[in-house]
């Protein structure tokens, strides 16, 4: 409870619900939304798949759309063809820290509700709103890989008190009142009673503590990245061949990851080859994450073609993720800079 009360705080929303990753907080957003068989879900071609498996989880439709390749986020011009009188929820993710333009996404999406995949967002925010309170509900990851870690967890974030009741109650088992609620009451013969479907998605007081005092730290995690960040930008946007990371002075980057862009029209090697002259100089790097249609299953589930969204694909085949931890040192990024550069 206190790591709910101290997120909810930090991320300036009504209602923090602590789960077990994710996944299960944007499968438990679903649920709430009563999103089932028949429903279609718009989500980014250009996403963790968990973004898009957690709608079939429900019955519905992926409905992807295609990502603006300078922000790696979904694109608000190509979302209103992707709207149907089926659409019933948009997936918006903040890829990499970076919050999507949600301004714009609202004009087009109306009244349709929008949950954010907030996964790689925790202290990110948009025109000075921080993630988890920009759409209906906010979904985050506290996996080893981000800005703070719980060891594995997530975190469902709403200002709707209705939601934020429904998703206490769904994440555990669907028990009309909690075990906390029971112990501390007068009648300790009372179980709960199971009015909805619900699921084991809580997360443990243990990961609650770690994660409890992880909080305390984010701020200073994410200057910390955004520090070295941007040394990577000021040096690497002078290579013609790289597209570096930009966005607004209003908002906050969240740094969860550093991801270039590589024009293999100017560059001196292909994307994977670069990849390769990195990984023999010690130099650890990976893809920026998956372009979901064009991954086997969903490929061969809705007959889609690399090319039908083509800022995926581009994002896909030609980006790169560099090193960004807090425990790297100053040598550690001026060696990798100067071996990138060394590749001109």
């Amino acid at each position: 409870r206190a790591f709910e009360q101290a997120f909810a705080e930090r991320h300036q929303v009504k209602h923090a619900i602590a789960v077990t990753s994710a996944t299960t907080a944007l499968h438990l957003a679903l649920v709430a939304l009563d999103i089932k068989a028949g429903d279609q879900v718009i989500v980014p071609a250009f996403t963790w798949v968990s973004t898009a498996n957690v709608v079939l989880y429900q019955g519905a439709k992926v409905v992807f759309c295609d990502i603006d390749p300078t922000t790696f986020n979904i694109d608000p011009k190509k979302l209103k063809d992707k709207i149907t009188s089926k659409t019933k929820a948009i997936m918006v993710v903040h890829l990499f820290g970076l919050c999507a333009r949600m301004d714009e996404i609202k004009a087009v999406a109306g009244d349709i509700p929008l949950v954010e995949d907030a996964a790689c967002a925790s202290g990110s925010a948009y025109k000075n709103v921080p993630a988890g309170g920009l759409g209906l509900m906010g979904c985050f990851s506290f996996h080893p890989r981000k800005s703070i870690t719980t060891g594995e967890g997530g975190m469902i974030t709403t200002n709707d008190d209705d939601l934020g009741e429904r998703l206490q109650v769904l994440r555990n088992h669907g028990a009309s009142i909690s075990e906390e609620q029971r112990h501390h009451g007068p009648k300790p013969y009372i179980l709960p009673d199971f009015n909805l479907l619900g699921y084991n998605y809580r997360m443990t007081d243990l990961q609650g503590a770690i994660g409890q005092v992880q909080l305390t730290k984010l701020d200073q995690f994410i200057d910390q990245r955004a520090k070295w960040a941007a040394v990577y930008t000021n040096v690497l946007k002078d290579i013609p061949w790289i597209q570096v990371p930009t966005f607004s002075k209003n908002d906050r980057h969240g740094w969860q990851s550093y991801v270039l862009l590589i024009d293999e029209d100017k560059s001196p090697l292909s994307r994977n080859a670069i990849m390769e002259a990195l990984q023999q100089a010690g130099i650890s790097t990976r893809p920026g994450t998956h372009a979901v249609h064009m991954l086997g299953y969903y490929a061969e589930r809705y007959s889609i073609r690399p090319e039908d969204f083509p800022g995926a694909q581009t994002a896909n085949d030609k980006s790169i993720s560099i090193p960004l931890h807090n425990r790297m040192v100053d040598d550690d990024f001026h060696y990798i800079i100067n071996c990138i550069k060394s590749l001109t």
